[in-house]
C-alpha cells in the first residue's frame, strides 16, 4: 500500500517549499474518519484516498489538490460536514472536496436522473475550479483498477459510465495516461471476451515485433545524428480500447490492422519538428490522407503533434509522432503539465487563480456550460454531454478567415449554431468554399464556410438527422418541443375530455376551478400544461389521471362500475412502478414492452426503453448505436428486476481452425453449459479457419461471457465474441 511520506516526498520534488503539513494533516484527518471502514476488497478504506491523492501527486498538482484527493470522500462517507473542512483546511481544500462530492442525500425520481444531476454539477464545479475534475478523474481511475471486486453488474454499470463521461473528459483535459488506462479498463468489463482475445493478441504482436521497433529506432536515431540532430525515439504498440474501436468501424479482424506500432521522436525545437518530418517522408512513402498537423492548428486539449503513417522498412505501414520535449508533457499530463504554483498577487489562493485560467483556456468547457443551462432534462443533459465529448475535430473558416473548431463530421448547420444560436434557426443555405452545398454536406479541414440565411426559416426535424455538435441539437429540439408541446397539450385536453365523458367528468370545469393545480402535483408535474403534455405525449393515460382526480375531490376512488367502456381485467391503482417481462418501467402505466432485436439486451446489462408509436416500450441496450438517434423525450429509464427465468436471445461469433469435429464439439460445449443454440450458419475460407454464427439463448449475460470464456479455451478457436 502507497505510504503518506511517498506522498509528500513526491509532492517535494516540484514545489519549493511545500505545506506539507496541509497533507500531513488531512492524511490523519481521513484515516481517523475512516477509522474501521473496510473496502470489497478487505483492503482498509484509507488506502483508496491514499491512492488517489498519489496519483495526483504524481501529476503533480498543489497540496491543496493532494490534500483533497485525501479528504474526497468524508463529506460523502462520514458525518463529516464541508464547513468543518473549511475550517479545518482552508476554502481552498473545502471547495475541491465539495465540488467533488455527489449530490447523494437528495430524493431523484431515477439513478439515472441522479447521475445526470451528479454530472451536471461536476461540470459546474469544474468550470468554477478544474482540480475539481483533476481529483475526481484520480478517484474514478483508482476505482476502475480495483473494480473486479464489484459485482458484474455493478462492474458494467461504473465501466459505462466512465466509459460515456470520465474517459472523454480526461481526453478534453488532454490527460493521455489516465484516459488510455480508463479506456482499456472500461473494455476489460464491459467486453471481457475481447479484452481477454485482444490482450493475448497484442501480447503475441509485441513479442514478434520487438526486433522490428528496435530496427526502425536505430534507423531514427542513424538518421538524427547524420542530419546532426538531437532527440529520442520511442516506439509502442498501440492500447487496447483504440485497436477495437477501428476494428469495428471498418469490419477489419486483429490480423488486418496494419498500423499497430507507433513511434514517437522527440526533438528539440518546433523547427526540428517539421525538419525531422522531411527526412521521413524522403526515406520512405507517406500513406496518402494520413497526414495531421497538430503543431499549426492544435486541439482542444493543447494536443500538439505531427502524425504521419509511412511504409517503412520491410513494407509495414508505421505511424510517426514528431513533437518538442513541452508537447510531449503536455500530450500526457494536459493540464497538470503547465500547472503554476505561486502566488498570485497579494492575497490570493495559491493555484486558484490558475486553475480558473486553466478552465478558460477551453472552448469547450464554455459550450457545455452554455447549452446545460437550456436543458431541464437530466437525461437531455447527459445525451448532449455524451455527444459532445466523444467527437474528433474539425477546423474551417469564416469569410472573414476566422477559424471555427467542430467535431469531424459536422455540417454547414453545425457552423451556422457555432456563429450563433440566432444565425442557425434561419439557416436557409451554405456555400462551402465559393460554392452551395447541401445543408447535410460534411465540412473538411480547412473549408472557407459562409452561411445563407432566411428570416423566415425555421428549424427543421430533419436537421437533427445529420448534426453533430450538442449545440445544434439541443437548439433545434427545444424549437420542435416548443411547438409539439403546443400540439400535446391540445391532445391532452382532447384525450381527458373524451375519457371525461365516458366517466362523468367535467374536465373543462376541474381545470377552470383549479383542480387540476393539485392534480399536476400528484404526478410531480411543474405546471397543468405539463400534466396535459405528458398525457399527450401518451406517459399517463387518460384514465390513470381522471381516476386520480375523482379521488382527490372525492375522497374516494372512483367505481369502476360507472365506466360505460367496462374492460377485463382493470385493477386499482398500484403503487408499485408497472412491471412487464422481468422490467421496471419509469414513468408510465403497464404497456407493451418488447426487446430490440438489432442489439438483444441480456439481464444484467445496462438498458433504456424507447416508447414506439403504437408498439409499446422497445428496451435496447444502453451502448446501442441506434440509440444515438432517438428522441430524447420518448425515452424512458428501464431497469431489471425479479428477472423472468426465461431465455432471452444473443448473436455470437466464433472463429476456429477447419478441423473435424469442430463444429460437433462446440455445439456440445454450449449445450453442456445450458446454451441452447436456436439457429446458426457457418462458412469456411481459404486460410484454414470457419466462421461460425449462432443466435444462442441465455439467461443473462454472466452465462453467455462463461459460455464464450470455454469455448474460447478449446486450443482450435481463435476468437468466440458476442456481437450485435
Amino acid at each position: 500500500m502507497i505510504r503518506i511520506n511517498q506522498i509528500t516526498e513526491q509532492v517535494a520534488t516540484y514545489i519549493d517549499k511545500p505545506d506539507l503539513d496541509l497533507i500531513q494533516r488531512a492524511y490523519v484527518f481521513s484515516a481517523q474518519a475512516h477509522d474501521g471502514v473496510v473496502r470489497r476488497s478487505g483492503e482498509p478504506y484509507i488506502s483508496h484516498p491514499i491512492n488517489v491523492a498519489y496519483l495526483l501527486a504524481n501529476m503533480q498538482l498543489d497540496e491543496a489538490t493532494v490534500a483533497a484527493g485525501l479528504l474526497h470522500d468524508t463529506v460523502e462517507d462520514t458525518d463529516t460536514t464541508v464547513d468543518e473542512i473549511e475550517e479545518l483546511f482552508g476554502s481552498d481544500v473545502a471547495d475541491i472536496v465539495d465540488g467533488v462530492t455527489k449530490i447523494s442525500r437528495m430524493d431523484f425520481e431515477s439513478k439515472a436522473v441522479q447521475q445526470a444531476e451528479n454530472i451536471r454539477k461536476l461540470i459546474l464545479a469544474m468550470a468554477e475550479d478544474i482540480r475539481v475534475l483533476m481529483v475526481k478523474l484520480a478517484d474514478r481511475l483508482h476505482n476502475m483498477r480495483t473494480l473486479e471486486h464489484m459485482k458484474p453488474v455493478k462492474q458494467r454499470l461504473i465501466a459505462q459510465e466512465t466509459q460515456d463521461i470520465y474517459a472523454p473528459l480526461a481526453n478534453r483535459l488532454g490527460l493521455h495516461r489516465i484516459k488510455t488506462e480508463l479506456e482499456d479498463l472500461c473494455l476489460r468489463f464491459l467486453k471481457p471476451d475481447v479484452f481477454e482475445q485482444l490482450s493475448e493478441a497484442v501480447s503475441e504482436h509485441r513479442a514478434a515485433g520487438e526486433p522490428y521497433i528496435d530496427k526502425v529506432i536505430a534507423l531514427m536515431q542513424s538518421m538524427l545524428k547524420k542530419n546532426k540532430m538531437q532527440g529520442q525515439v520511442y516506439g509502442r504498440t498501440k492500447h487496447l480500447h483504440s485497436i477495437h474501436v477501428k476494428m469495428e468501424q471498418q469490419g477489419l479482424t486483429f490480423d488486418e490492422i496494419y498500423d499497430l506500432i507507433a513511434f514517437r521522436i522527440i526533438v528539440k525545437s518546433l523547427k526540428d519538428c517539421y525538419a525531422v518530418l522531411g527526412l521521413i517522408h524522403a526515406e520512405w512513402r507517406p500513406v496518402p490522407g494520413r497526414f495531421k498537423d497538430y503543431i499549426s492548428i492544435p486541439k482542444t486539449n493543447m494536443y500538439q503533434s505531427l502524425h504521419s503513417t509511412v511504409i517503412g522498412p520491410d513494407g509495414e505501414r508505421i505511424e510517426f509522432q514528431i513533437r518538442t520535449e513541452e508537447m510531449n508533457q503536455i500530450a500526457e499530463y494536459g493540464v497538470a503539465a503547465h500547472w503554476q504554483y505561486k502566488e498570485v498577487g497579494k492575497g490570493a489562493k495559491r493555484g486558484k487563480t490558475a486553475g480558473k485560467r486553466d478552465a478558460e483556456r477551453y472552448t469547450w468547457l464554455k459550450q457545455i456550460m452554455d447549452w446545460q443551462r437550456e436543458l431541464s432534462d437530466p437525461r437531455e443533459f447527459m445525451s448532449s454531454l455524451r455527444l459532445e465529448m466523444f467527437q474528433d475535430e474539425v477546423y474551417v473558416f469564416t469569410p472573414n478567415g476566422d477559424i471555427k473548431e467542430l467535431p469531424d463530421g459536422a455540417t454547414p448547420v453545425d457552423f451556422a449554431y457555432a456563429i450563433h444560436s440566432e444565425v442557425g434557426d434561419i439557416c436557409a443555405g451554405a456555400k462551402v468554399n465559393g460554392r452551395i452545398v447541401p445543408l447535410h454536406s460534411t465540412l473538411k479541414n480547412g473549408d472557407s464556410v459562409e452561411v445563407i440565411t432566411d428570416k423566415n426559416r425555421v428549424p427543421s426535424r430533419d436537421w437533427l438527422k445529420f448534426v453533430k455538435t450538442a449545440k445544434a441539437r439541443t437548439r433545434i429540439k427545444q424549437y420542435i418541443r416548443t411547438v409539439e408541446r403546443e400540439r400535446a397539450i391540445a391532445l391532452g385536453k382532447d384525450l381527458l375530455d373524451k375519457e371525461g365523458r365516458r366517466t362523468g367528468i367535467n374536465v373543462q370545469k376541474a381545470i377552470k376551478d383549479g383542480e387540476f393545480i393539485r392534480l399536476a402535483e400528484e404526478f410531480n408535474c411543474s405546471s397543468v400544461d405539463d400534466l396535459l403534455t405528458q398525457v399527450g405525449f401518451s406517459r399517463f393515460t387518460p384514465r390513470k389521471v381522471l381516476k386520480r382526480l375523482y379521488a382527490l375531490t372525492h375522497d374516494e376512488p372512483l367505481d369502476e362500475r360507472k365506466l360505460k367502456d367496462k374492460e377485463k381485467g382493470t385493477e386499482g391503482e398500484s403503487k408499485k412502478k408497472p412491471k412487464a417481462d422481468g422490467l421496471l418501467i419509469s414513468g408510465v402505466d403497464n404497456v407493451l414492452v418488447r426487446f430490440a432485436v438489432c442489439c438483444n439486451p441480456l439481464p444484467g446489462e445496462p438498458i433504456v426503453g424507447y416508447i414506439t408509436r403504437g408498439r409499446g416500450v422497445t428496451v435496447h441496450r444502453v451502448d446501442c448505436p441506434n440509440v444515438k438517434s432517438f428522441e430524447d423525450e420518448r425515452l424512458l429509464q428501464v431497469t431489471w428486476e425479479g428477472i423472468e427465468e426465461k431465455p432471452y436471445p444473443a448473436k455470437v461469433k466464433i472463429k476456429c481452425l477447419n478441423k473435424p469435429g469442430m463444429l460437433g464439439k462446440i455445439c456440445t460445449m454450449l449445450a453442456d453449459m445450458d446454451v441452447n443454440i436456436d439457429s446458426g450458419s457457418f462458412k469456411s475460407h481459404v486460410d484454414g479457419t470457419s466462421l461460425l454464427e449462432f443466435t444462442v439463448e441465455v439467461k443473462d449475460l454472466d452465462q453467455l461471457y462463461s459460455a464464450l470464456a470455454e469455448v474460447k479455451k478449446l486450443k482450435a478457436v481463435q476468437e468466440a465474441l458476442r456481437v450485435s
